[in-house]
């Protein structure tokens, strides 16, 4: 069962527990609406029948409890034949503390009390002080069959509850049961009887019968609408996913090009989508720079390779026999070998990249280290003017023989793309919160296409005259390693024919 829900799309998934939801809410609110229309139903029903009993009680109780004699109050029933006795009237009334007389009295206008309050929809019993029935009001076949008496409610009301109603079955109908405790005077405590109302339910029934088709017929229709809903406000939320899946599929096939592009929204969708187009396009670029690199790497592995199999191939062929030949061909098969070599140690080296740079910091005067630097900067610039512009007095935190590397390289660059009457110029700059360290010449440069490339690994401008030069295209890549170790930055300005300028950005030491 878990197998199959987890197969499920999300948009189903979402749907059912949205629908579920909805379902629990929607049954929730119709029963509590349906127990409280049968409350109100049947409470109103209660009070209209203590409203209607109370008048016709009061008639009767307060006349006799009082003393009051007359005749007696016509009573509803058939017309009694001619010449035949007619209804008693009330009985002389008890004295006061005379519980034999007052059961006596009760035990008097009982018929005529139970036959009052007998109606076609309401049958009424009279019972006395012990529960004990006295009289009862039906007499007609189409009045409602009375409740037998419920000796648990009786005593409620007799020890003079007044609200006491239930609800049970008479002859299989469903009927509402009041119970009014009767006094022989109002506000008095004692209770002398209690009169017991019978009223069928078929008519709140039929209205609660209906209300439960209204209720479940909403609750399927709004299931069903809902579903619907669902189903359509998901799709719609889940669409840019499928397209997602889908540019996904594609790029997975091998075309880096595709994008999700999606239409600007701020939702997370949005968000996703934005994110996903561009880590599609950084693996584009990381895909077209790996590209570079081993096109790059492996022209510069075939050329040595090619010479030394030319050499090779010269020697097999008899240049053995000539010593001067041979020494030519061995010593250009040192040089490539030991280029080779150094191209392998420059792989070793770019492998590095990917891992963090160890470096060792410490404080380091600006001033003083470009003093001992200068020199060894001379000395590899041979007939090149190598000029020196100090900024102000400044300590960097860092680690002053892979800055000194960096520094190098950086030399060397420029050694190689400029004429031995061309100058170098070496400098810093102290800023608010970092020091400006520059290399700069007026050499060859570099031309537009090229510079956003500069510090690809194996990357080169004019590859032919890099070659000839011995460059590898790595020094820039190493020396960017070295500086965000440290923390800063490194940039590069060229134009081609006015010269480069790369410059170092080092946080300043607290």
């Amino acid at each position: 069962m878990n197998r199959r829900w987890n197969d499920l799309p999300l948009r189903y998934k979402l749907t059912l527990l949205y629908v579920g939801l909805l379902a629990v809410l929607l049954c929730v609110l119709g029963v509590a609406l349906y127990l409280d229309t049968a409350h109100f139903l049947v409470h109103t029903t209660a009070v209209r029948l203590r409203a209607q009993a109370k008048p016709v009680i009061e008639h009767w109780l307060p006349g006799w409890a009082a003393g009051e004699e007359g005749p007696s109050p016509p009573v509803p029933g058939p017309t009694p034949p001619a010449g035949a006795p007619g209804p008693p009237g009330p009985p002389v009334p008890a004295p006061p503390g005379d519980k034999a007389a007052i059961a006596s009295s009760l035990d008097g206008i009982a018929a005529q009390l139970s036959r009052a309050l007998t109606s076609r929809d309401t049958t009424a019993l009279v019972l006395d002080a012990d529960g004990k029935l006295l009289a009862s009001g039906r007499q007609l076949p189409e009045e409602p069959l009375p409740a037998p008496p419920d000796s648990t409610y009786v005593s409620r009301a007799l020890a003079g509850e007044n609200e006491v109603t239930y609800t049970t079955n008479v002859d299989g109908v469903r009927s509402l049961v009041l119970l009014i405790p009767l006094r022989h005077a109002p506000g008095e405590g004692e209770v002398v009887g209690v009169v017991e109302l019978t009223t069928p339910l078929a008519l709140i029934d039929a209205v609660l019968w209906r209300q439960r088709l209204l209720i479940g017929l909403g609750i399927v229709l709004t299931l069903v609408l809902g579903t619907l809903g669902g189903l359509w406000i998901t799709r719609s939320a889940l669409t840019p996913l499928q397209r997602m899946i889908s540019t996904c599929r594609r790029i997975a096939a091998g075309d880096l090009s595709q994008r999700v592009n999606l239409p600007a929204r701020r939702d997370e969708v949005g968000q996703l989508a934005s994110a996903f187009d561009n880590m599609v396009a950084q693996i584009e670029r990381t895909f077209a720079a790996q590209k570079r690199f081993v096109a790059a790497a492996a022209h510069e592995l075939r050329t040595p390779l090619t010479a030394l199999r030319g050499s090779l191939e010269v020697l097999l062929r008899g240049a053995q026999d000539d010593p001067s030949a041979a020494a030519r061909l061995v010593q250009g098969m040192y040089r490539e070998v030991t280029r080779l070599v150094r191209l392998a140690e420059q792989l070793l080296d770019i492998t590095r990249l990917d891992s963090p740079v160890i470096i060792h910091r410490q404080p380091v005067d600006v001033a003083r280290f470009f003093t001992g630097f200068l020199d060894q900067a001379r000395r590899l610039a041979g007939e090149r003017t190598v000029t020196l512009t100090p900024g102000g007095d400044v300590t960097v935190s860092a680690d002053p023989d892979a800055l000194k590397q960096v520094l190098f390289n950086l030399v060397d660059n420029a050694v190689k793309h400029t004429s031995p009457d061309d100058r170098i110029e070496i400098g810093w700059e102290v800023g608010e919160d970092e020091v400006a360290i520059w290399v700069a010449d007026d050499g060859a440069g570099i031309a537009p296409d090229d510079l956003p490339h500069v510090f690809e690994p194996f990357y080169r401008g004019d590859r032919s005259r890099s070659r000839r030069q011995g460059g590898a295209g790595l020094g820039l890549s190493l020396a960017r390693a070295v500086v965000e170790a440290h923390g800063g930055t490194i940039e590069v300005e060229s134009g081609l024919n006015v010269g480069t300028r790369v410059t170092l950005r080092l946080p300043r030491s607290s």
